[in-house]
């Protein structure tokens, strides 16, 4: 059984915080005592969080969703699974003047902000935690309250759902990927890049990712029984929305350069 999160409601010393989450700048464990005024309020901006952040971790139940969107990669010696969401440093291409392009598929892991899930080990447990320097988090008139009363609120609640299934995917994308290794699925890529000089000549060539990728060709060849197993657990699915999701690279390449263009016409 999974591990439910949970808010700390008592007076006792909420465990410490340790490590980094890419965006998150204060993650701290949300209690009635330390946030019962707090909640989250509109802002101008509501995605500006995410505007230098070229890729974002995904998870498999997603890549149905996002394979229409951005190219879907394996990174590192983990094969963790990213979306890729621009081509050059710092830069989101679905995230102009923060706001969000709702034309694409936006990655669950950004959709949680400004909660996210700490594990407490002593107590086999994971603390809700909020990002109290997020811009939307405010303890002046919230629109969304963290908490109603002694209880947490319908808001709170809600998101509350939405990490443990988010953990619960999470969990199951790791298994789907050592998997994947012990099958020897996958195969490493590069994707390159060529732009245009202020001058409007050629630019030179530029890596844009080294990555790994589901090979099609080793995918194919599997044993039967392996692919009647990968198949029961909706592995071959999500490898193939992974392959489909690559034909984005172009898109990309396109969106880059038509911002390359506006801010040299501005």
């Amino acid at each position: 059984m999974a591990k439910k999160p949970v808010a700390q409601n008592t007076g006792n010393q909420a465990p410490a915080i340790s490590g980094n989450v890419m965006f998150y700048k204060n993650p701290q464990p949300l209690t009635k005592e330390n946030h019962s005024k707090f909640g989250v309020k509109a802002v101008d901006r509501p995605f500006e969080f995410m505007a230098d952040q070229h890729f974002l971790p995904m998870t498999a139940p997603e890549f149905g969703s996002a394979a229409a969107s951005m190219p879907i990669i394996f990174a590192g010696e983990e094969k963790a699974p990213l979306a890729v969401m621009g081509i050059r440093q710092e830069e989101n291409l679905f995230v102009q003047e923060g706001q969000y392009n709702q034309d694409y598929y936006m990655p669950a892991f950004a959709r949680r902000y400004p909660f996210v899930l700490a594990g407490d080990k002593a107590n086999d447990r994971f603390i809700v935690c909020v990002d109290t320097e997020a811009e939307c988090v405010t303890d002046k008139s919230p629109k969304e309250t963290f908490f109603d009363k002694d209880d947490t609120s319908a808001f709170t609640k809600e998101a509350f759902q939405f990490l443990q299934n988010y953990e619960r995917d999470r969990q199951a994308t790791a298994k789907m990927i050592e998997d994947f290794k012990a099958a020897d699925l996958f195969e490493s890529k590069v994707m390159n890049f060529r732009g245009n000089n202020p001058d409007g000549s050629e630019a030179p060539l530029q890596k844009i990712a080294d990555y790994f990728a589901v090979s099609e060709e080793k995918m194919k060849a599997l044993p039967a029984e392996k692919l009647k197993e990968f198949s029961d657990k909706g592995y071959l699915a999500v490898a193939h929305a992974h392959l489909v999701s690559l034909g984005n690279w172009q898109r990309l390449v396109n969106m880059t350069l038509r911002r390359q263009a506006a801010k040299s016409a501005a």
